[in-house]
């Protein structure tokens, strides 16, 4: 009988430690899951919040349009100032074709001064980004059109001899041209849109005015 109390009692005390354990894992799921739930909703509540508060939007709306925002002004302001050189560059090439076409007879000196009028004409950007260069063009009987002097300033002049492909309307057999290029290595202000730099150039052509052609002396 001794034995089989000890049994009995052993059996109820593993009966007894299973519900309890049972009980306290119920427990234990029940508080967790409670937890989750309250997290949960608190995220729901904060996210409302955070969508339905409204402090802030304008800071925000500036921080997302201000790049857009600069890069239309600055970029505006390269472009600008681009076509502004542009134009420059145009009246300079026009202006050295158009004062050497009046002389007979031009010297080193005389074309010095002209180079000068040109870089008067670029200011206020830097003349010494400008490149002049004024020649005179020869077109023989089958109109094939040569070099045949040059001179340049801050660049290259063109080769003697050279050939020169003319326009159509001005290729007229045995005359002569006088051809006045100008370029400018422009260098945007801020490069915020223009990263580069912009070679910008122009040329334009002239009959001598008082001669049927110019010559072109040392002196």
């Amino acid at each position: 009988m001794n034995a089989k109390s000890a049994a009995k009692s052993a059996a109820k005390s593993r009966a007894k430690s299973r519900a309890k354990s049972r009980a306290k894992s119920r427990a234990m799921s029940a508080h967790i899951i409670a937890r989750v739930t309250a997290v949960a909703a608190s995220l729901r509540l904060s996210f409302a919040d955070f969508v339905a508060d409204r402090r802030g939007v304008s800071a925000l709306e500036f921080a997302i349009t201000l790049p857009l925002m600069l890069a239309l002004y600055l970029g505006t302001a390269e472009v600008t100032q681009g076509i502004s050189v542009k134009r420059k560059v145009t009246l300079t090439a026009r202006a050295v074709a158009d004062l050497s076409s009046q002389y007979t007879a031009i010297t080193n000196a005389d074309l010095t001064n002209i180079f000068n009028a040109g870089s008067a004409i670029i200011a206020p950007y830097t003349a010494g980004n400008l490149t002049e260069t004024v020649s005179e063009i020869a077109i023989d009987s089958n109109g094939n059109a040569t070099v045949v002097w040059s001179s340049a300033s801050n660049g290259t002049a063109l080769t003697v001899g050279q050939t020169v492909t003319l326009p159509s309307g001005l290729a007229i057999a045995n005359s002569y041209l006088i051809l006045g290029q100008a370029s400018y290595s422009y260098n945007p202000t801020y490069g915020y849109v223009l990263t580069n730099t912009l070679t910008l150039s122009d040329q334009f052509y002239m009959r001598p005015r008082q001669s049927n052609s110019i010559s072109l002396t040392g002196s």
